[in-house]
């Protein structure tokens, strides 16, 4: 997570969307860096509202924007599956270097216990605050990191240049078309959040209600 004091920005590190680029292009700019241990690096929107945010609150106003990414669902998880499968991970419980994408998969959305290398939590709970809401005014889709590098270059009055950086070795995701149905049909809320990100249009704020697969649109 990077925060910049003087265009009143919170720049999440959603795991897997790119987030590893942009702050090694913008640590140096921001006046608050939380990086390194993943655990530090990846500040959810719960603990951000319950541990930050009020740190912030002496500053006053304008209040802060929060800005995002996510990334179509299963191409998340197959960023996942492909970072796991690399050999440094080879031996590990998290390794997925000798299983299928399909297994990662089933095990991933097995609501018994799940091996370690399934143990993932959701994009739309990494941006959730207590009641299940989605409220990051600048959320924007992995595929269109060229209009939020646009937008946090014009917020922050700098031009920006991405390094390529945590990329993820090859590894076959390929799907039976029953088994990728089964799995769009689980990730449905994923889905519908990621839809509903910014591309390069005006942003909008979203509610999700305690029903998975219910997403609704307020105003901004």
């Amino acid at each position: 997570m990077l925060i910049f004091l003087e265009p009143r920005l919170v720049l999440f590190s959603v795991p897997k969307t790119g987030t590893t680029a942009l702050e090694q292009a913008l640590a140096p700019r921001a006046e608050i860096s939380f990086r390194s241990r993943p655990e530090i690096k990846h500040i959810n929107h719960r603990q951000y509202v319950n541990q930050i945010k009020p740190l912030l609150a002496p500053l006053g106003r304008p209040a802060f924007e929060r800005v995002a990414v996510i990334r179509e669902p299963l191409d998340w998880l197959r960023s996942w599956y492909r970072f796991r499968a690399r050999d440094a991970l080879i031996g590990h419980p998290n390794s997925t270097a000798h299983i299928s994408f399909e297994r990662f998969l089933r095990d991933y959305l097995s609501e018994g216990e799940r091996p370690a290398y399934a143990r993932l939590n959701r994009q739309s709970d990494f941006l959730a605050n207590a009641k299940g809401e989605i409220r990051i005014e600048h959320l924007y889709r992995y595929e269109a990191l060229p209009a939020l590098v646009e937008f946090l270059s014009q917020r922050l009055g700098i031009p920006i240049e991405l390094p390529r950086s945590n990329v993820s070795p090859r590894a076959a995701t390929d799907l039976d078309p029953e088994v990728e149905a089964w799995a769009r049909a689980a990730l449905s809320r994923e889905t519908e959040v990621w839809q509903s990100a910014r591309q390069a249009a005006p942003y909008s704020t979203f509610a999700l209600s305690s029903n998975a697969r219910t997403i609704r649109t307020i105003a901004s």
